[in-house]
């Protein structure tokens, strides 16, 4: 599998794009600002979008996306919908918030009721999906909406991407036994704000060191942190440092690729 990091920062400034992975070209894991760097073609071949929950940071992309390769995709032979994948709740909000023809167009219903750019698959937490070739497993996540994580089966192990969590003993429980190859877990505030990460239901660095004492690691596992807020990167990789961590933890960055 090919992993692109089109964005992997908890919010935007310059040089920081919001959620978003890009997957053997065809399946992009949440729909954040770093879809902006993909071409006009790059964006035609996405098939499915997988979405971790409702958030605005992860979810602001589809329209725009739909916007740009209707065309493209209604001459394709033969026409294929990209199909957005997530939980009832997420689905649902997008229905209600986004494509509500007040935000956006309902895209879901254009350029026709029958022949949509966009068709909206729901999921459910424990679901394995098949989706251009990726087995997808639904991973549970805990957060202020109701969320999910994602692992794609590769032949190096695991894919795991955690979504936005707080501490997820359903996640480990779920993990336990099998060869990791790389975990995507977020660490969106430092220490110093570990009381608004409890709040908002996000991780901080003590957090993530907690978490990760449930992991069954091995010295092949990386592990990558993604979701910090623009600022507060020297702060979250300073504080990690000083930590007794089972593995050395890194911080993605955007454009990385990787093949497992």
């Amino acid at each position: 599998m090919n992993l692109r990091v089109l964005g992997c920062s908890g919010s935007i400034a310059l040089d920081n794009r919001t959620t978003s992975f890009l997957l053997d070209e065809h399946v992009l894991v949440d729909a954040g600002t770093g879809v902006g760097d993909l071409t006009l073609d790059e964006l035609a071949a996405i098939d499915h979008i997988v979405l971790s929950h409702s958030h605005l940071d992860h979810v602001l992309g589809i329209p725009l996306i739909a916007d740009s390769v209707m065309q493209r995709r209604l001459a394709m032979t033969p026409f294929r919908p990209i199909q957005v994948h997530g939980l009832p709740e997420t689905l649902d909000a997008l229905r209600q918030h986004l494509f509500n023809n007040v935000i956006w167009p309902d895209f879901t219903r254009l350029p026709r009721r029958d022949q949509p750019i966009l068709t909206l698959v729901p999921f459910q937490t424990g679901d394995l999906l098949t989706l251009s070739g990726l087995r997808i497993e639904i991973l549970p996540a805990w957060h202020t909406v109701p969320a999910c994580g994602f692992g794609v089966e590769t032949p190096s192990g695991w894919w795991v991407f955690t979504g936005d969590t707080g501490p997820n003993p359903a996640l480990w429980e779920r993990l336990r036994g099998r060869p990791i190859a790389q975990l995507v877990i977020e660490t969106a505030f430092n220490d110093d704000e570990r009381a608004l990460a409890e709040i908002s239901r996000h991780l901080s660095p003590s957090m993530l060191a907690a978490e990760l004492l449930n992991l069954d690691v091995d010295s092949d596992t990386s592990i990558a942190i993604t979701h910090v807020k623009p600022g507060e990167m020297a702060a979250v990789t300073g504080q990690l440092a000083a930590l007794d961590l089972p593995l050395p933890v890194f911080a993605l960055t955007r454009g990385e690729r990787y093949r497992f």
